[in-house]
C-alpha cells in the first residue's frame, strides 16, 4: 500500500527540486526524504527523479505521475477541509421528487437537511420519473428520487424503498360482490400513475389479457388527482396506499380484493444522479434519504 507520505515527499522534492529544500519544507532530514522516494520508486515499480551534481530532475514517468500526486494531496485537503467545516454543503442544490415520495417520508429528510446544514439552498421539483430521468441527463436537476434505478452509463443508483400497489375504490362505487374480475374492472375507468409509467403499462397489459377491448386509463402525475378522482367514483385507481391511511380508515376509500393472474408490482424508488466530481453532495443526500425512507433518520 502505497503510504501518502511518500506521495507528499515526491510532490514537494518535484516542486523544489531538491531533496534538501524538502526536507527543509517537510521538516526532516535529507535521509528521510531520500527514504521515502526510495521506498515510492520500489512500490510504484518505476524511477521518478534522475539524480546528477547538480541535484535531481523528473523522469518521464516522474512528470506523468507528478499530475497524479498532485490530485491526492487536494483530495486529502479536501477530506480535511469537510471534516473541520461546519456546513460542507451550501449553496442551490437541484432536487427531482416522485409525488409518492413528498407523500410519504419527504418531509422528513428536508426538516433534517435544514437544521443539519442551513446553507444549503433545495430547489424542489414534483415530476414523473421519466421527466426527471431526462431533468438528470440534461443536468437540469443534480439528484432525482424516482422509480428507478436508472441503468444507463454515468448514473448512480442508491435504493431508497419500496411500495406495494393495490385496487382502490370508494365504497359507493357499485362493483358487485368480491373478489372481483379484471373483466368487471375493466367495465370502468382506471385511474393510475402516467402512461409512461411502469404501473400504467402492466394493469393496461393485464387488463388487455383478460379480455378487456381497449382499457379505458386515466393517468395522472398528481396523486392528489388520482385520489380525488377515485373518490368521485370516476373509476377504480391502481395505486400505492402508504398514503391513504386517512382515507381507508375514514372509509372514503376501500381496498379491493381482485382476481388476478399476476401480481402488481410494487413502486421501487431509488436516489438517482450522474456520476462526476461535483457528484459529493448528491451522494451524501442520496444516504440521508435512504435513512429517512427507512425511519432511521434522527431529528438534528
Amino acid at each position: 500500500m502505497i503510504d501518502l507520505r511518500n506521495i507528499e515527499t515526491f510532490f514537494w522534492v518535484s516542486t523544489l527540486g531538491s531533496f534538501r529544500a524538502a526536507a527543509e519544507k517537510l521538516n526532516t532530514t535529507q535521509p528521510a526524504i531520500s527514504q521515502r522516494i526510495a521506498s515510492l520508486e520500489r512500490d510504484l515499480d518505476v524511477r521518478l527523479f534522475e539524480r546528477d551534481a547538480r541535484g535531481v530532475t523528473l523522469t518521464a514517468k516522474g512528470h506523468e505521475l507528478l499530475s497524479h500526486a498532485e490530485r491526492m494531496l487536494q483530495l486529502r485537503r479536501d477530506m480535511l477541509q469537510a471534516a473541520r467545516a461546519e456546513n460542507v454543503m451550501r449553496g442551490p442544490f437541484r432536487l427531482g421528487v416522485a409525488e409518492t415520495i413528498v407523500q410519504t417520508w419527504l418531509p422528513v429528510l428536508i426538516e433534517y437537511l435544514h437544521a443539519a446544514y442551513p446553507a444549503l439552498v433545495l430547489q424542489i421539483e414534483v415530476e414523473t420519473s421519466q421527466v426527471m430521468r431526462s431533468h438528470l441527463t440534461s443536468r437540469q436537476i443534480d439528484l432525482a428520487f424516482l422509480m428507478g434505478p436508472v441503468l444507463e452509463p454515468r448514473f448512480e443508483n442508491l435504493p431508497l424503498c419500496a411500495y406495494p400497489l393495490a385496487w382502490v375504490a370508494s365504497p359507493r362505487l357499485a362493483l358487485g360482490p368480491q373478489p372481483l374480475t379484471l373483466e368487471r374492472l375493466g367495465k370502468l375507468p382506471v385511474i393510475t400513475y402516467p402512461s409512461s409509467s411502469r404501473p400504467y403499462q402492466m394493469v393496461r397489459d393485464m387488463l388487455t389479457r383478460a379480455g378487456v377491448q381497449e382499457p379505458r386509463m386515466y393517468g395522472s402525475a398528481s396523486l392528489s388527482m388520482v385520489v380525488r378522482m377515485t373518490q368521485d367514483c370516476i373509476g377504480t385507481a391502481v395505486i400505492a396506499p402508504v398514503f391513504l391511511d386517512k382515507e381507508l380508515a375514514s372509509g372514503e376509500l376501500r381496498l379491493l380484493d381482485v382476481q388476478q393472474t399476476d401480481s402488481l408490482p410494487d413502486l421501487a424508488f431509488t436516489a438517482t444522479w450522474v456520476q462526476g466530481p461535483d457528484s459529493h453532495i448528491a451522494r451524501t443526500i442520496a444516504m440521508l434519504a435512504q435513512q429517512a425512507a427507512r425511519g432511521q433518520l434522527q431529528k438534528k
